[in-house]
């Protein structure tokens, strides 16, 4: 069997340290592992497999005998890097959003859309953290009963913002717990103009605001799930939220079906053997997904299905998954692992 050579691109950063760990076990076998990051970050170990590794500075020259490289060092560095990456012969698997919505290049979850992998110029994006939990669990649905509408509500933890956000979360925790004023510097955004404190809040943005008074954010998990599925007439509609957990994503999601005859039996049916899925659904014995038990998982968690009360065709269902592992690194691994398998690598 084939050995590959791998980089991770901002490999010590939360999503980095991430796919380092999931590499471990990965289900194809790996000859050698670089580890890239700026230059401040030169000179640090992490341990892979019982051996120590060095990070090394990222440079167009980082790629030479690269067979994947992932990357997950915020979208300029892509930019900067990919193209080098790419002329090397590696195969550049993204997780930010510098290229998700270029025609040219394949946005994809595995259980969902493998096939466009096939398409693939040298890259391939990895979807938003929030768009990948809800199509997995859609998918399932919509090849069953076909798909009309989508209209969702995510409750976000702090980590899917970055390590500095989850200090500001603890630190303003505290600080409440203290009597004390938190003090606020990042959240919502880093790039607007004002600041909120997340400790004991909701915050109705995650992003800066864009067209129609939705925020970047609900404008990606829109255009993503028409990508993804490959179907700009589905109707998509998303309010983004964040709230003081520290990981995992949670998301109400409202759906309508082409079938008017579908019942909340046909549903559990589709999603119990759904690939990725783990349907958690029993009420009478308060059995349902939550952020906390997702964590350190791969699945996508599905519960709380029930039939909309006015309309025939409509459900309601919360999903939840682990925003690091399948809204980021675990995704990105299970694209290479696909391509593998594809023969595409």
């Amino acid at each position: 069997m084939k050995e590959y050579n791998v980089a991770i691109v901002g490999a010590t950063g939360a999503v980095g340290e991430k796919m380092l760990g999931l590499l471990e076990n990965a289900s194809f076998p790996i000859k050698s592992l670089k580890l890239l990051a700026s230059k401040r970050s030169v000179g640090k170990v992490k341990t892979f497999r019982g051996q120590e590794l060095q990070i090394e500075e990222t440079t167009d020259d980082s790629f030479e005998g690269i067979d994947i490289a992932l990357f997950s060092a915020g979208g300029g560095i892509t930019k900067q890097f990919s193209p080098a990456a790419i002329k090397a012969g590696a195969i550049v698997i993204d997780n930010t959003s510098a290229f998700r919505m270029d025609p040219e290049t394949p946005l994809v979850v595995p259980e969902v859309n493998p096939e466009d992998l096939r398409k693939h110029k040298g890259l391939i994006a990895n979807p938003n953290c929030s768009t990948i939990q809800m199509v997995v669990a859609l998918q399932p649905i919509r090849e069953k009963f076909g798909l009309d509408r989508v209209i969702v509500s995510t409750y976000q933890a702090v980590s899917g913002a970055g390590l500095h956000a989850l200090e500001e979360l603890k630190a303003q925790t505290q600080a409440v717990l203290n009597g004390e004023e938190p003090v606020a510097k990042i959240l919502p955004c880093g790039g607007d103009k004002k600041h909120f404190p997340i400790a004991f809040n909701a915050l109705p943005q995650i992003d800066v605001f864009s067209e129609g008074g939705y925020t970047y954010e609900e404008w990606k998990m829109i255009n993503e799930t028409k990508k993804i599925m490959g179907d700009q007439d589905i109707k998509v509609s998303a309010t983004c939220v964040r709230i003081p957990v520290m990981s995992g994503h949670s998301e109400s999601v409202y759906f309508e079906v082409d079938d008017k005859n579908v019942s909340v039996a046909d549903i559990w049916e589709v999603l119990k053997d759904a690939p990725g899925v783990v349907l958690q659904d029993d009420t009478a014995n308060q059995v349902y997904p939550t952020a906390r038990e997702s964590v350190g998982k791969n699945d996508t968690f599905v519960g709380r299905i029930r039939k909309d009360v006015d309309v025939d065709n409509g459900f309601h269902m919360w999903v939840v998954s682990d925003n690091l592992l399948k809204g980021a690194a675990w995704n990105s691994v299970q694209i290479a692992e696909k391509m593998i398998e594809m023969g595409l690598l």
